[in-house]
């Protein structure tokens, strides 16, 4: 991923580089997020690790960043004879834009007053006037 600002504006970015942008996910938390999106019904992990042909505890840490950062959700499924097991499935893409509009404004807000905080403290400074030759 580019390291500056002018940088990122310069690449062509498709809408999954967004996951990597503001949350940081890798390529596997990608893959296991497009496979639950692909999926009919609600997935355990260990059918997530299948479908991205992952070991389980591999997957299952993807799956634990994807709930953190909101992209999943998760479900339990409660045996008859007792015990349970979780499920899997993706969270609506309006609430993930929503929470990405929300973070990006917060984000913007945060620049804006940074760049205030930079005009202000080098305003103050004296610059040097130039010398004549």
């Amino acid at each position: 991923m580019p390291d500056s600002m002018s940088e990122q504006l310069q690449q062509d970015m498709q809408c999954e580089g967004l996951l990597e942008c503001f949350h940081g996910l890798k390529q596997l938390d990608k893959e296991c997020f497009r496979a639950l999106v692909n999926a009919e019904e609600p997935m355990t992990v260990d059918e997530i690790a299948e479908t991205v042909d992952r070991e389980r505890s591999t997957a299952y840490r993807s799956v634990q960043r994807l709930l953190q950062t909101g992209f999943i959700q998760k479900d339990q499924i409660n045996y008859d004879q007792g015990g349970y097991y979780h499920v899997y499935y993706p969270t609506d893409p309006s609430q993930i834009a929503d929470d990405m509009q929300r973070m990006l404004n917060d984000w913007y807000a945060k620049m804006g007053q940074l760049i205030q905080e930079f005009e202000t403290k080098y305003e103050q400074a004296e610059t040097p006037t130039p010398v004549e030759s």
